[in-house]
Protein backbone atom coordinates (compact mmCIF):
# COMPACT_ATOMS: atom_id res chain seq x y z
CA UNK A 1 0.00 0.00 0.00
CA UNK A 2 1.62 3.75 -1.32
CA UNK A 3 -1.53 5.81 -0.07
CA UNK A 4 1.16 7.75 2.74
CA UNK A 5 4.07 7.31 -0.15
CA UNK A 6 2.52 9.20 -2.27
CA UNK A 7 1.37 12.27 0.07
CA UNK A 8 4.88 12.72 1.36
CA UNK A 9 6.40 12.49 -1.70
CA UNK A 10 4.10 14.77 -3.82
CA UNK A 11 4.20 18.52 -1.62
CA UNK A 12 2.22 19.92 -4.44
CA UNK A 13 -0.86 17.91 -3.25
CA UNK A 14 -1.12 20.30 -0.13
CA UNK A 15 -1.79 23.04 -2.66
CA UNK A 16 -4.69 21.31 -4.71
CA UNK A 17 -8.16 22.77 -3.22
CA UNK A 18 -10.10 20.19 -5.28
CA UNK A 19 -8.80 17.73 -8.37
CA UNK A 20 -7.19 14.67 -9.18
CA UNK A 21 -4.59 12.92 -8.98
CA UNK A 22 -3.40 10.51 -11.99
CA UNK A 23 -0.91 7.53 -10.59
CA UNK A 24 0.01 5.50 -13.85
CA UNK A 25 2.64 2.77 -13.40
CA UNK A 26 5.43 2.72 -16.16
CA UNK A 27 5.79 -1.00 -16.35
CA UNK A 28 4.54 -3.89 -17.69
CA UNK A 29 4.79 -6.65 -14.87
CA UNK A 30 3.16 -4.40 -11.93
CA UNK A 31 -0.44 -2.56 -11.42
CA UNK A 32 -2.05 -0.16 -9.69
CA UNK A 33 -5.10 -1.08 -8.03
CA UNK A 34 -7.66 0.76 -5.19
CA UNK A 35 -8.53 -1.50 -2.27
CA UNK A 36 -9.09 -1.85 1.20
CA UNK A 37 -6.00 -1.02 3.73
CA UNK A 38 -7.20 -1.50 7.01
CA UNK A 39 -6.83 -5.24 6.97
CA UNK A 40 -3.31 -6.90 5.96
CA UNK A 41 -5.35 -9.93 5.13
CA UNK A 42 -6.83 -8.55 2.06
CA UNK A 43 -3.33 -7.78 0.88
CA UNK A 44 -2.80 -11.93 1.19
CA UNK A 45 -5.68 -12.80 -0.13
CA UNK A 46 -5.31 -10.81 -3.20
CA UNK A 47 -2.04 -12.79 -3.98
CA UNK A 48 -3.58 -16.42 -3.17
CA UNK A 49 -6.64 -15.51 -5.81
CA UNK A 50 -3.95 -14.26 -8.74
CA UNK A 51 -1.79 -16.60 -8.00
CA UNK A 52 -4.40 -19.39 -8.45
CA UNK A 53 -6.14 -17.28 -11.07
CA UNK A 54 -2.89 -16.79 -13.07
CA UNK A 55 -0.63 -19.57 -12.32
CA UNK A 56 3.09 -19.83 -13.18
CA UNK A 57 4.50 -22.69 -15.75
CA UNK A 58 0.97 -23.03 -17.83
CA UNK A 59 1.26 -25.66 -20.38
CA UNK A 60 0.38 -22.85 -22.99
CA UNK A 61 2.45 -19.84 -22.19
CA UNK A 62 4.83 -19.06 -24.98
CA UNK A 63 6.22 -15.93 -23.49
CA UNK A 64 8.68 -18.04 -20.94
CA UNK A 65 12.21 -16.23 -21.66
CA UNK A 66 12.15 -14.29 -18.81
CA UNK A 67 10.91 -17.02 -15.93
CA UNK A 68 8.05 -18.72 -15.29
CA UNK A 69 6.69 -15.40 -13.23
CA UNK A 70 7.03 -13.19 -16.09
CA UNK A 71 4.04 -13.71 -18.45
CA UNK A 72 1.44 -14.55 -14.90
CA UNK A 73 2.91 -10.94 -14.53
CA UNK A 74 1.79 -9.62 -17.79
CA UNK A 75 -1.57 -10.98 -17.90
CA UNK A 76 -2.05 -9.99 -13.55
CA UNK A 77 -1.01 -6.11 -14.52
CA UNK A 78 -3.31 -6.30 -17.37
CA UNK A 79 -5.79 -7.40 -15.01
CA UNK A 80 -5.31 -4.96 -12.48
CA UNK A 81 -4.66 -2.29 -14.98
CA UNK A 82 -1.63 0.46 -14.95
CA UNK A 83 -3.52 3.64 -13.19
CA UNK A 84 -6.19 5.07 -11.25
CA UNK A 85 -7.41 8.56 -10.58
CA UNK A 86 -8.18 9.58 -7.13
CA UNK A 87 -10.11 12.83 -5.94
CA UNK A 88 -7.92 15.56 -4.10
CA UNK A 89 -9.87 17.67 -1.49
CA UNK A 90 -8.13 20.05 0.61
CA UNK A 91 -4.79 19.14 -0.06
CA UNK A 92 -4.94 15.35 0.31
CA UNK A 93 -6.09 12.32 -1.88
CA UNK A 94 -10.02 12.17 -1.08
CA UNK A 95 -10.49 8.00 -0.63
CA UNK A 96 -12.93 6.25 1.59
CA UNK A 97 -12.26 5.50 4.88
CA UNK A 98 -10.70 1.80 4.09
CA UNK A 99 -9.09 2.27 0.77
CA UNK A 100 -5.93 2.77 -0.19
CA UNK A 101 -3.59 2.43 -3.38
CA UNK A 102 -1.43 -0.28 -3.61
CA UNK A 103 1.24 -0.97 -6.35
CA UNK A 104 1.08 -5.14 -6.76
CA UNK A 105 4.15 -6.27 -8.16
CA UNK A 106 3.13 -9.59 -10.06
CA UNK A 107 7.30 -10.29 -10.58
CA UNK A 108 8.80 -12.39 -7.43
CA UNK A 109 12.23 -9.83 -7.80
CA UNK A 110 10.63 -7.13 -9.67
CA UNK A 111 12.95 -4.39 -8.47
CA UNK A 112 12.29 -0.76 -8.87
CA UNK A 113 8.85 0.56 -10.34
CA UNK A 114 8.84 4.04 -11.33
CA UNK A 115 5.32 5.81 -11.49
CA UNK A 116 4.34 9.09 -13.02
CA UNK A 117 1.44 11.52 -10.81
CA UNK A 118 -0.33 13.94 -12.86
CA UNK A 119 -2.07 16.69 -10.71
CA UNK A 120 -5.19 18.58 -12.05
CA UNK A 121 -6.72 21.28 -10.37
CA UNK A 122 -7.24 24.55 -8.17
Amino acid sequence: MITGEIERGLPELRDLRVGILHLFVRHTSASLTLNENADPSVRADFESHFNELVPEDAPHYTHTAEGADDMPAHLKASLLGASVSVPVTDGRMNLGTWQGVYLCEHRDAGGARGLVATLWGE
